[in-house]
């Protein structure tokens, strides 16, 4: 009998799983979402942008292109670890959040409403601060120096894109205002879009003339691969396997569609034929902006996003393009693009154009007004913060070579290699 009595009360004090526990725990087909997700907009950063922006350079600029790329998501990733996931997403005021996170510390077994561990919303969001982080170099193309470029990324993390994604995503003052961004458009875009225009008017045009770009067939593979890895960039943000995502995925789509082909049309009304990157630009330029309201909007919600995108894009590229020197249109694609998603996001949610509508509390002007208010926020906050992180580091590393380096081409000066080899 004793040993009976030990043994059951060995069976109650041993530790069991707790209800509430299971209740709580992630769901691996959600998780596994995340992570795949993640992955692919790694792809759309690293190989998508690093192609579309060396092609779009001289030939010996190539390397000065993809080599500070590769860079700047090195230095982003380790800044988004260390202070940038904290600064952003843990517990604090409105303005930043605080250093419960400092290092990855303290993360959750899941990510709190979510249905994912909170190391795989870290992982997305990283992915996406990478994203963003890796536009700059190709604005600067065949200008800024290795060095600068690189460290002013992490630089530009922790000052100017962690503290707009806590305004916006982290339950800061924005969205207390009512600002509302899907996927980026406006803390992706907008930011990195008015941080290159910044940028670019404070290292100077590049002394040589542009020359339109030496591979636009590896400009083509660039753009394809960010298309495709678009649909993580929505569909991740969806934050699970759900209809959402496959939402989202399917305006992106078609809004990059439909941009692509009015880019295409005002190619050949402008210029009588049509670019073949053009296209890329276009797609890309509808992926921005339908990113505001993308699981939120219809089929011709969509649609009628990317082809107001590319027309509010291509004005502003003829507008500006005596006054700055971007040699991958980011502020004119990704700037103005995103700017576009987030001012037609409260007229595309409607009902009668497919949407799902607005919440009783919220009105239409009320809506435009707040998305014009975060708007002008972020776009000044960019431009500002970049210019300060841009100017304090440049009494340090210079930021850009003399005349002469430029002339021989960055990839010998500051890597002893050629991009292409023919011998």
């Amino acid at each position: 009998m004793f040993a009976r009595l030990l043994l059951l009360f060995l069976f109650v004090a041993a530790p069991q799983p707790a209800g509430a526990q299971v209740a709580a725990a992630a769901d691996s087909g959600d998780t596994g979402w995340m992570m795949i997700c993640a992955v692919m907009v790694l792809l759309a950063a690293l190989p998508g942008l690093m192609l579309r922006h060396l092609a779009l350079v001289n030939v010996r600029n190539g390397l000065a292109i993809a080599a500070p790329t590769a860079a700047v998501a090195a230095g982003v990733s380790l800044a988004w670890g260390i202070a940038g996931y904290s600064l952003a997403y843990a517990p604090g005021s409105d303005w930043l959040g605080g250093g419960a996170n400092l290092l990855l510390a303290q993360l959750g077994t899941l990510r709190e409403g979510l249905t994912v561990p909170e190391s795989a919303f870290v992982l997305f969001q990283m992915s996406l601060a990478i994203f963003a982080a890796c536009l700059l170099p190709g604005a600067l193309a065949e200008r800024a120096r290795l060095g600068w470029i690189t460290a002013l990324a992490p630089l530009w993390l922790i000052l100017v894109y962690a503290p707009v994604v806590h305004w916006v995503w982290g339950g800061g003052w924005l969205a207390g205002l009512g600002v509302m961004d899907f996927a980026g458009a406006l803390v992706v875009h907008v930011t990195a879009g008015f941080s290159a225009l910044a940028l670019t008017l404070i290292i100077g045009r590049r002394r040589s003339s542009p020359n339109g770009g030496h591979a636009p067939l590896l400009g083509m593979a660039g753009g394809a691969l960010i298309w495709v890895g678009w649909a993580a960039i929505v569909g991740g943000w969806a934050l699970g396997a759900t209809d959402d995502a496959a939402t989202a995925i399917l305006n992106s789509h078609f809004g990059a569609c439909a941009a692509a082909l009015t880019w295409m049309a005002v190619d050949r009304l402008t210029g009588g034929r049509s670019s073949a990157t053009g296209v890329m630009s276009g797609a890309l330029a509808g992926l921005v902006a339908v990113s505001a309201s993308a699981a939120l909007i219809g089929m011709g919600g969509a649609i009628l996003t990317g082809i107001a995108a590319v027309l509010i894009c291509r004005a502003g590229k003829a507008l500006i393009a005596k006054g700055m020197d971007d040699a991958a249109d980011i502020f004119v694609i990704h700037g103005l693009g995103g700017l576009t998603g987030m001012l037609l996001m409260p007229v595309m949610v409607l009902p009668a154009l497919g949407g799902v509508g607005f919440e009783p509390a919220i009105t239409l002007g009320g809506a435009l007004t707040s998305q014009a208010v975060g708007i002008v926020v972020v776009a000044l906050w960019s431009m500002v913060g970049s210019a300060v992180a841009a100017l304090i580091l440049s009494v340090i590393l210079p930021m850009r070579g003399t005349a002469q380096k430029e002339s021989d081409g960055l990839d010998s000066v500051q890597h002893g290699q050629q991009g292409w080899d023919f011998r």
